[in-house]
């Protein structure tokens, strides 16, 4: 584990690990806060339901990565990351300039504006970053440096949320949000400049800008590669089985637990740090190898505690006047809350043991010419997956009148049967990639 965290000290890590922990950061901190200012103020300011400016705001964070993955996959493939990565950031820091006055003059279209421009900045980086990777690790720190990166991704995502509810409880709250993106951006560009210079893998590639046909040939590029295609598949099913259970953690506080906004950041933690350390576990029970061996329990864990969520939640009976909400000391004196706390925490430490695995997978055993490509188009499908999970959600408690536990409970069994399925998929199919890939650095070395 020691070793793990010596990538620190190399800056071909750290600097790229700062750069996309600050970005993940910012990003949560700005749409944390547009939310709340839409779900308390803006609704009410522009006479429209709350449940539509929410769910527009997600549409437009999400739909970049549906025009402009496959796009973006071949810039960060033709030109070189470090020069790219930093003109990103600057473009960061244009959309919190723009962020900061639509927050200080209640400009909710502009506001609209630079969500889908910082939609659109994630969308250009992801490939980038997670291409970046395997050129600047030696093969044994790959799977060590994908579980810090997904540490830091799942902390960032947690402080950015926890960061936006305290700074919008602030006197002048807007203009401590707009300070604050601004030099969150500021920062993340000055990372940015020591990340050192990683040659392109395929210069003269010839950009096709209509991002249609891209993205249609890079949909089709994929599926010749099945083990690749299972690969994301399983990646995007984690961002399906995430987005299912994360987006009901409001309401699981506050209607079943009777929690209060303090009890919603603290689910999160749970799930958010058990994520880190199942992650940062990958390395030590891999012994630094980029392997599968760790899914099944990964696969395993999502579906014990999702299911066992269900029985606990069940079991609660939480008798409060009407109107007062627990915090988490109260909330922890209940018999049976526990259980549910080392639900959520548990399924964390299993989706860390399940995402690492696949992402390592995803760097290692892609073309190194068309690596960027095939992360364009990873987040193409993480992209209809998280939508996906939002009309399930929306099918299963509106329309079919399901309760909270009994999502769970569906969501755990159905994660029985694609798991089983992507394992057996993806075992059948590594043996050849591992072919493809070896034959691949032959024909370099002739």
């Amino acid at each position: 584990m020691a070793n793990q965290f010596q990538l620190f000290k190399r800056r071909r890590f750290s600097a790229m690990f700062f750069t996309q922990f600050l970005g993940a950061f910012n990003d949560n901190i700005f749409k944390q806060a547009l939310i709340l200012i839409l779900t308390y103020t803006g609704a009410k300011q522009l006479g429209i339901e709350v449940s539509i400016l929410n769910n527009l705001a997600a549409m437009l964070f999400i739909l970049p990565y549906f025009l402009f993955s496959a796009l973006a996959g071949q810039i960060a493939d033709k030109f070189e990351k470090s020069k790219l990565t930093r003109l990103i950031k600057v473009l960061e820091i244009v959309i919190m300039i723009l962020a900061a006055v639509g927050f200080v003059f209640d400009w909710y279209i502009l506001l609209f504006v630079a969500l889908f421009l910082m939609g659109t900045h994630s969308t250009f980086f992801g490939p980038i970053k997670y291409a970046y990777l395997p050129q600047a690790m030696q093969e044994d720190e790959l799977v060590g440096a994908n579980g810090l990166f997904q540490m830091g991704t799942s902390l960032a995502i947690l402080l950015g949320m926890i960061i936006a509810g305290v700074l919008t409880q602030l006197p002048q709250s807007l203009y401590w949000i707009s300070v604050t993106v601004l030099i969150v951006a500021v920062l993340g560009y000055l990372a940015a400049r020591y990340i050192p210079v990683m040659p392109a893998m395929q210069p003269d590639l010839k950009v096709n800008w209509n991002i249609f046909t891209t993205s249609i040939a890079t949909i089709r590029y994929l599926y010749s590669l099945p083990f690749l295609f299972f690969v994301i598949l399983g990646n995007s099913w984690f961002w399906f089985y995430g987005a299912t259970f994360l987006t009901q953690t409001p309401e699981l506080s506050k209607v079943i637990l009777q929690g209060n906004e303090s009890v919603v950041i603290f689910l999160l933690t749970l799930f958010s740090v058990g994520v880190s350390i199942g992650s940062l576990l990958c390395k030590s029970l891999t012994k630094n190898q980029v392997s599968l061996r760790l899914l099944p329990f990964g696969i395993a864990g999502l579906s014990i505690f999702a299911i066992d969520l269900y029985f606990s939640l069940s079991g609660i009976n939480i008798d409060v006047a009407k109107g007062t909400l627990l915090g988490i000391r109260e909330l922890a004196s209940i018999k049976g809350t526990w259980r549910v706390f080392a639900d959520l925490f548990f399924l964390g430490v299993s989706g860390g043991l399940y995402i690492v695995p696949l992402y390592a997978s995803m760097q290692a055993y892609a073309p190194k010419s068309h690596r960027a490509r095939i992360i364009g188009a990873n987040n193409i499908f993480n992209a209809i997956f998280m939508v996906t999970s939002a009309i399930f959600v929306i099918v299963l408690l509106n329309s079919l009148g399901l309760t909270l536990p009994q999502l769970f409970l569906v969501t755990g069994v159905l994660n029985v049967v694609f798991g089983i399925f992507l394992y057996l998929k993806l075992t059948r199919h590594v043996k050849a990639a591992v072919i493809q890939t070896h034959d691949d650095e032959l024909s370099r070395q002739d």
